[in-house]
């Protein structure tokens, strides 16, 4: 009797320390068999490109068994489509990054109701059920831009913002905190608020109307580097406004993204920080979710061990993993997963 005790105190144990099923012998039986669909979002990113070939890996490296990957091409009917086809393929789990985070909400429902889970990436549906988002903080995001062009620029000047697509929780969120945090701390800045909806020819138009008005303009912010910044450094060399970091006439230019580019352009001075979004954890635990939805685990707000913190959402759980600034100071950091390409 002591035995059969202390192996079910040990079965408890184990439970409360590793979260899995593995004391009950049903449990997650089979889900080595169910298969995962993966829809990747875009593919005119250098972000989104990067995040494919980490989920690529992932999937090569059996994390889970998954139906051949789509891409829904920033187009939510692409998207539920391609949801479609997953479901009509038997997908027990999908993996999604939704870029109209509204318009998802009947999707959700209808594999909700199917008993399908959901896991999120780098976007947070408005409405429907999901099993994890898998997200950075992006309110952080903007109101960590915004304290470095504040401190850089002394609280003074004009500043060119880049919003993304505003019918995306992301670009709400890195706008609102970015406005909050400006208009709070540094009202000697004036910020003009340039709607792109994430695509870079619309931000380079609206900047050069930007700077004919206001050719003492001293900072950007561009909410994603992998569309915007191309753009914005050939339109600035073509006006000759591409002065190095530190000499007179540079414009301080801070980005969200972390690829390699970025990378560059800071070594370079072309630019002087991002805020690293780890595409690397963003496809590592977008597939350790799906797999723990099969395998029936669940999770709690709070902590995690992977230097992230759960957070309770209306409509399910979002880990919050972490995104540091970047700047000359650590560029060259290899725990940088855009330091870490082609290296593995």
């Amino acid at each position: 009797m002591r035995v059969r005790n202390s192996a079910a105190a040990a079965c408890v144990v184990l439970l409360a320390v590793t979260a899995l099923a593995g004391c009950n012998r049903d449990s997650g039986s089979g889900a080595s068999d169910k298969k995962v669909g993966i829809d990747l979002p875009r593919s005119d990113s250098d972000f989104w490109n990067s995040y494919q070939q980490y989920i690529e890996k992932g999937v090569k490296a059996g994390d889970v068994k998954a139906l051949p990957l789509t891409n829904s091409q920033n187009d939510i009917g692409r998207l539920v489509a391609n949801v479609q086809t997953f479901s009509d393929q038997g997908a027990k789990a999908v993996v999604m990054a939704p870029q109209d985070t509204g318009a998802i909400a009947s999707t959700l429902e209808n594999l909700n109701k199917k008993k399908v889970p959901v896991v999120s990436v780098d976007t947070r549906p408005d409405k429907g059920n999901v099993y994890m988002v898998v997200r950075a903080d992006n309110k952080a995001y903007g109101t960590n831009a915004c304290k470095f062009l504040g401190e850089q620029l002394k609280g003074k000047g004009k500043v060119a913002e880049f919003q993304g697509d505003l019918s995306s929780i992301n670009g709400r969120d890195r706008s609102e905190a970015f406005k909050s945090c400006m208009t709070a701390n540094y009202p000697g800045i004036k910020v003009f608020e340039l709607a792109t909806d994430w695509k870079g020819d619309v931000a380079s138009a609206k900047l050069q109307s930007t700077l004919a008005a206001n050719p003492d303009l001293n900072g950007i912010y561009m909410q994603a580097g992998g569309v915007f910044l191309q753009p914005t450094l050939a339109l600035l060399q073509q006006k000759g406004l591409l002065k190095p970091a530190g000499t007179k006439g540079h414009i301080t230019i801070i980005s969200n993204d972390g690829i390699p580019e970025e990378f560059d352009a800071i070594k370079s001075g072309k630019i002087d920080a991002t805020i690293s979004q780890p595409a690397d954890l963003y496809a590592k635990y977008a597939l350790y979710y799906a797999k723990a939805a099969l395998d029936g685990r669940t999770f709690q707000p709070g902590k995690t061990d992977h230097d992230s913190t759960i957070i309770k959402l209306p409509n399910g759980l979002e880990d919050q993993l972490p995104a540091p600034l970047v700047t000359k100071a650590n560029v060259d950091d290899p725990k940088l997963w855009a330091n870490q390409l082609g290296k593995n």
